[in-house]
């Protein structure tokens, strides 16, 4: 049976899935990727603008990235953004174009970053469980429901909230390994 509170949650179960995956497309790997730069915001005539709407990114040799500006008078707003940033990679500014050569990763390094991996999968299971605990007491406070259509929307809660904790689970394993490079 389908319950609208259930519905919803499903959808917010959903974007908190998506966030985790956006946030674990910046973490390093060890190759060079362009979302690594997704956090880097660029003050750019006065409002802070994302770096990839403002210049191409491409990757080199696996392991440079090469920031290309459309305008090229943004180059040092860019290169200070990326300091800003604190990436862990200082820019190289040749001029034309900013070069980010993403160093071998120590096996010290690839654990801070699996560490990093496991609290940003952490605080998407918390956030599930808001989720969760918000539609449960949205669920005990609908008074058009009886006691046995309650108690069926809250199993088919927990089910949801059993199924996008195993799937960030999954996501954030899987992260690890490949930046352990496994």
């Amino acid at each position: 049976m389908a319950y609208p509170i259930v519905d919803s949650s499903e959808k917010k179960m959903n974007s908190a899935v998506d966030h985790l995956k956006e946030d674990l497309a910046g973490v390093r790997t060890g190759m060079a990727n362009a979302g690594m730069l997704n956090g880097v915001n660029v003050d750019y005539y006065g409002s802070p603008t994302p770096l990839n709407q403002i210049a191409g990114i491409k990757v080199e040799e696996g392991r440079t990235l090469v920031i290309k500006p459309y305008d090229p008078s943004s180059l040092k707003d860019i290169e200070k953004a990326i300091n800003v940033a604190d990436i862990g990679i200082a820019p190289q500014n040749d001029g034309s174009v900013i070069r980010l050569a993403v160093p071998q990763m120590t096996e010290e390094t690839r654990k801070d970053m699996v560490k990093k991996v496991g609290k940003m999968a952490e605080e998407a299971k918390v956030a599930i469980r808001n989720i969760r605990r918000d539609a449960n007491t949205a669920i005990k406070n609908d008074k058009t429901m009886d006691e046995d259509i309650q108690k069926d929307a809250q199993e088919e809660i927990q089910k949801l909230t059993d199924k996008f904790v195993k799937l960030i689970e999954e996501t954030a394993d899987k992260k690890s390994k490949e930046v352990l490079g496994k």
